[in-house]
């Protein structure tokens, strides 16, 4: 594996090993970046993930490609890192992971970027104990979205992101975005309730890597809201997720959002640390 005496460079093909170790040390806060290196994007070509190295041993990384993403930084790397994440301004929409590390790093780079629309702390939650095993109730309904079902579950993953950011998913041709909703369904990914010929509830998710998977993009219709239908839908999709994906379940949620909170701790999830996202 070629080293060089400068405590950064950029990852390659031959630096996934390690670099999934590094993951693997935290997989709750970090597998959002290890599903994408399973994913191959340390592959050729790619500029995605720059290494911080210490006695020629990979101590912490960047992910810069749509996110700037820290893994595992100390402050003495995440000073050596900052020109690279200021170097990713054109391509990326936000900071985001383990608070201390993205607050500093946004401190020392976020000079180059516009100032944030928002900055979200957001508890980082998981388990591994499946409800029904805490006696909570499992809305049978809850299943994986089919290829066929695009299109209706296209409105709920667009309300519910237009919802949580503050602006639709895209402008213009909507291919992209579509094609990332087909992504995750074909990989049986997104769990749905289908009623009166809508969906009613969805939960993604959006990375799954070292027997961990992240849940993102939570939905419930909003005439639904309220009426006890949170806590049964999500203990069926956390339930569904561990066997078909992954033991630990995962995500981060934003600390003004009480219910939501509150539908977690029900099914049996527990906080075991800060998320911090930067939007701008």
């Amino acid at each position: 594996m070629l080293r060089t005496r400068h405590p950064v460079r950029l990852l390659g093909g031959d630096d996934v090993d390690e670099a999934l170790e590094l993951c693997a040390q935290d997989p709750a806060s970090h597998v959002f970046v290890a599903s994408r290196i399973i994913d191959g994007a340390m592959g050729r070509g790619s500029t995605s993930t720059h290494g911080y190295f210490e006695d020629g041993r990979l101590t912490a990384l960047l992910w810069t490609v749509a996110n700037v993403v820290p893994v595992g930084t100390d402050p003495r790397a995440r000073l050596a890192l900052a020109e690279r994440a200021r170097k990713a301004r054109r391509r990326c929409a936000s900071f985001l992971g383990p608070r201390e590390e993205v607050m500093d790093l946004w401190a020392l780079a976020g000079d180059a970027y516009p100032p944030p629309r928002s900055v979200r702390d957001q508890p980082l939650m998981t388990t591994r104990t499946r409800p029904s095993e805490l006696g909570v109730s499992l809305d049978e309904r809850v299943r994986p979205a089919r290829p066929e079902e695009l299109d209706l579950v296209l409105p709920a993953a667009e309300h519910m992101f237009t919802e949580e950011i503050g602006y639709p998913p895209y402008s213009g041709s909507p291919t992209f975005y579509r094609d990332s909703i087909w992504r995750l369904i074909q990989a049986g990914r997104t769990y749905v309730v289908v009623d009166g010929g809508r969906v009613v509830f969805k939960a993604d998710l959006g990375s799954v890597a070292l027997d961990t998977c992240q849940v993102q993009g939570v939905w419930l219709a909003p005439d639904l809201r309220g009426q006890g239908l949170a806590v049964p839908m999500m203990a069926a999709a956390v339930e569904r997720a561990m066997t078909e994906h992954a033991s630990l379940v995962t995500l981060y949620v934003n600390d003004f959002n009480a219910p939501a909170l509150a539908t977690y701790r029900a099914i049996g999830m527990q906080q075991v640390g800060r998320f911090a996202t930067i939007l701008f």
